[in-house]
């Protein structure tokens, strides 16, 4: 058991990326290349000078251009861009594509968490039930099926999860190692629970707030709590790991590891947490973008 009163924590970055770069950032901005693609995103948490010249800044392929509100924007191409793109990460294939958000379909820094959640599977040397939740267009889900888990992955937004199925073909995995599911994320972890469903490993990325397809209110504080809970309810005997990510939230990692902690204390195991991020290429500097824990039944986990 986990015992552990104040946690270390750790940075994690994704280095084995070919198809994308961090290619510099500064004064809230980050430019990075996706595939043969130069874009330009907010970034607030860049508060530094780039290291770039600004004719590097410049010869971009296209920009995000916030509204005055939280939430939305456009994006202004400034060069040829096709609708959508393939890359790829290890083996893996999926589609990327400017949206009506800043996003394009990937969060490169979770390569981390893919990688990690392949060694996990695979270490257990025996079949494992994976759930997926807030899973977006699947790459984690693919990452775990490619590794030999039969996953379950749940969005609440039919578009999205089209989106996964696509990267899935695209990867050439199979069709039967993954159900996709349409639904709020609790409700289903409660109805998983009354059917005594059962999962070995589980990857969660809630958002700070979000709405179910048939209009359920997600919102972070008010609900991870219950998740966490129900989350413990579905858990298998012999449970192999948990991974958790949340962006854009108000809390720092030391807030995840507890929680975390709460759901596992009954078990053997590790808990880790801190904070997911990119390096530069320009100036190597590290530029964090989310928060993590996660918990796994190997007495050393491997970390990336």
């Amino acid at each position: 058991m986990t015992s552990s009163i104040i946690p270390t924590l750790t940075i994690l970055t994704a280095p084995d990326w070919q198809d994308y770069e961090l290619l510099d950032s500064g004064y809230g901005q980050k430019l990075e290349r996706y595939g043969a693609y130069r874009l330009l995103r907010p970034e607030p948490e860049a508060v530094w000078k780039p290291a770039l010249p600004e004719k590097q800044w410049r010869d971009i392929h296209a920009r995000f251009i916030p509204s005055p509100e939280e939430n939305g924007g456009h994006w202004e191409a400034l060069k040829p861009l096709p609708d959508r793109w393939q890359m790829g990460y290890k083996g893996l294939k999926f589609w990327v594509q400017t949206t009506a958000s800043r996003h394009l379909g990937v969060f490169p820094e979770q390569a981390c968490q893919w990688d990690w959640t392949e060694q996990q599977i695979k270490a257990a040397d025996r079949p494992l039930k994976v759930l997926n939740l807030f899973g977006y267009t699947g790459l984690a889900s693919l990452a775990a099926a490619r590794a030999g888990a039969f996953v379950t992955h749940l969005d609440a937004s039919r578009k999205v999860v089209t989106w996964a199925r696509e990267n899935q073909q695209t990867s050439g995995i199979s069709e039967t190692s993954i159900r996709w599911i349409i639904d709020d994320a609790l409700k289903f972890v409660e109805r998983e629970a009354r059917r005594n469903s059962k999962y070995d490993g589980l990857i969660l990325d809630p958002p700070k707030f979000g709405r179910g397809p048939k209009g359920e209110v997600w919102e972070f504080y008010k609900l991870l709590p219950n998740l966490l809970a129900a989350c413990r309810d579905i858990l298998s005997e012999e449970p192999q790991f948990i991974v958790m990510t949340a962006y854009a939230v108000k809390a720092s990692s030391v807030t995840l590891h507890y929680a975390l902690q709460e759901i596992t204390n009954h078990l053997n195991g590790q808990v880790t947490a801190g904070e997911v991020a990119l390096q530069e290429k320009s100036a190597g500097r590290i530029l964090s973008t989310a928060i993590y824990a996660r918990w796994s039944a190997n007495s050393n986990p491997k970390s990336r």
